[in-house]
């Protein structure tokens, strides 16, 4: 069996670049979002720079998960670091839902205990982080290539909007000096986080539990491999994802009892469907020519199960 890495993305020292000036743009944003809550006692802006820390440690992960995908396969890492990045995603979205949930009770608390806040100071600094976050999301967009970097890119576009529903939620307060406005407005907030973050979620779990891609059908991939000439019968079929842009298949394909040359030329027609139409370039495929059980994982034909053997005649090929 051989086990392929993706190699690593030309555009990883462009993508670094992105993400370090990111990280320092966020972390200064951060504090002086902070400070400018504490002073304005703003919950709304108190929120943006809880979520905006959320931010910085996803734009973190982010950068870590991109170095970790460079790195090639390894003897204790056959499959590379492809899913450095996947694993980012689901704390970065992980962590957007503590928060926002965090951001809804705070929020309730506040309309039953209103507290009067500076809007003019919340419009000020939410206006600098509009700014600074549309900036941000502008440059992951370019780089937005796999569910990592989406979700950084999520955060901070999440954060540009919600962000400018600081502006307006200042304009409101300042205009008719109802302070339950910034606790409607952290809910809309954490609304927006949490929709924000479910989607990511959903991807990267099912990625990480090795489910089927998304957009896949077993059945039409079966269907596919089993009209190229000379296959009998697929099964056995499973097909995972390694990381977010990159997908394996294993499977037992049965065969007439043909020489290897001639079923080396089904392999290769084999592949050349599962790369064209399915995307699937990581293939492992078993040629059998009898009518096989499993038994304990492996594949036993029949005949040799009713004579007791415990070897089988079945080719691998890959």
């Amino acid at each position: 069996m051989h086990v392929h890495a993706a190699p690593p993305s030309p555009g990883a020292s462009r993508t670094q670049s992105v993400l370090r000036f990111s990280l320092v743009a966020t972390l200064a944003y951060v504090v002086v979002t902070f400070v400018a809550g504490l002073r304005a006692h703003s919950l709304a802006l108190l929120s943006e720079a809880g979520h905006n820390a959320s931010d910085f440690l996803a734009l973190l992960l982010s950068f870590v998960a991109v170095y970790f995908q460079t790195r090639p396969a390894d003897p204790s890492r056959t499959f590379g670091y492809q899913r450095a990045g996947v694993l980012a995603a689901f704390v970065n979205a992980g962590t957007l839902i503590l928060i926002s949930i965090w951001i809804g009770i705070e929020a309730v608390h506040r309309l039953s205990a209103p507290v009067v806040v500076q809007p003019k100071l919340m419009m000020i600094v939410a206006a600098a982080g509009v700014l600074m976050n549309g900036v941000i999301a502008i440059l992951l967009w370019g780089v937005a290539r796999d569910v990592n970097l989406r979700s950084a890119f999520l955060h901070m576009a999440g954060d540009t909007l919600s962000t400018a529903a600081v502006i307006a939620g200042g304009a409101g307060i300042l205009l008719t000096g109802q302070n339950w406005i910034d606790p409607v407005l952290s809910l809309v907030i954490a609304a927006l986080i949490l929709w924000s973050s479910y989607g990511i979620v959903r991807e990267t779990l099912n990625i990480l539990l090795e489910g089927a891609p998304r957009g896949v059908a077993l059945g039409t991939i079966r269907d596919g491999m089993q009209e190229v000439e000379g296959v009998l019968n697929v099964h056995d079929l499973h097909v995972w994802s390694l990381g977010s842009h990159s997908r394996a298949l294993a499977c037992h394909v049965t065969i007439a009892d043909i020489p290897p040359s001639e079923s080396a030329c089904i392999l290769v027609k084999l592949n050349h469907v599962l790369k064209e139409h399915f995307q699937i370039s990581h293939t492992t495929i078993q040629f059998e020519h009898v009518d096989c059980v499993e038994l304990e994982g492996c594949v036993v034909p029949m005949e040799e199960l009713a004579r007791g053997q415990s070897e089988s005649h079945h080719g691998h090929a890959h």
